[in-house]
């Protein structure tokens, strides 16, 4: 399948690894779409995730830190750490470009030597429905009444990854 960016620009995507870049194209990085690099592929209703993407829910994917590449723009990136309202109680730090605020990938002290980029921020638009299509869905309770989980993926009541689990109602 040929990739699909409708924004132009300069990202590519292939087998193995795809580029993710802000709105302004200021940061661009470069993440793993196979092997153990891609850990997984998620949808959270968090409130966490709601309110630092400003909507309904977020859908990010985990990589370890030493597959995700920094081609452009790392110096201005803006970190903002949180535990504070953090239901697992870890510091969330946050990796926003400085210049138009997408929010790139976030870090958690409970998961160390992993990032959770933005499926929203890679180039390929392609890819958003295969290769990084989420697989768990998590924090089903907090879904509002017109979102009623992804067709296809694993869901759960808490946090997959420890917590409660369960499926949602």
């Amino acid at each position: 399948m040929a990739p699909y960016m409708p924004l132009g620009g300069d990202g590519y995507s292939n087998e193995q690894e795809a580029t993710a870049t802000c709105f302004c194209g200021t940061v661009q990085i470069v993440v793993p779409l196979a092997g153990e690099a891609l850990i997984d592929t998620f949808i959270c209703h968090c409130a966490d995730c709601r309110k630092i993407t400003a909507s309904m829910f977020a859908s990010g994917f985990i990589v370890t830190d030493a597959a995700l590449k920094h081609t452009r723009g790392e110096d201005k990136l803006t970190k903002y750490a949180r535990s504070a309202q953090i239901a697992s109680g870890n510091t969330v730090t946050n990796f926003f470009c400085s210049v138009c605020g997408t929010l790139m990938y976030r870090r958690s002290s409970g998961f160390p030597g992993v990032s959770a980029p933005r499926i929203g921020t890679v180039d390929d638009f392609g890819l958003h429905g295969t290769k990084l299509k989420p697989r768990i869905e998590q924090f089903g309770r907090d879904w509002v009444g017109w979102c009623k989980g992804g067709e296809g993926v694993e869901q759960s009541v808490g946090n997959f990854y420890g917590g409660e689990q369960g499926k949602a109602e």
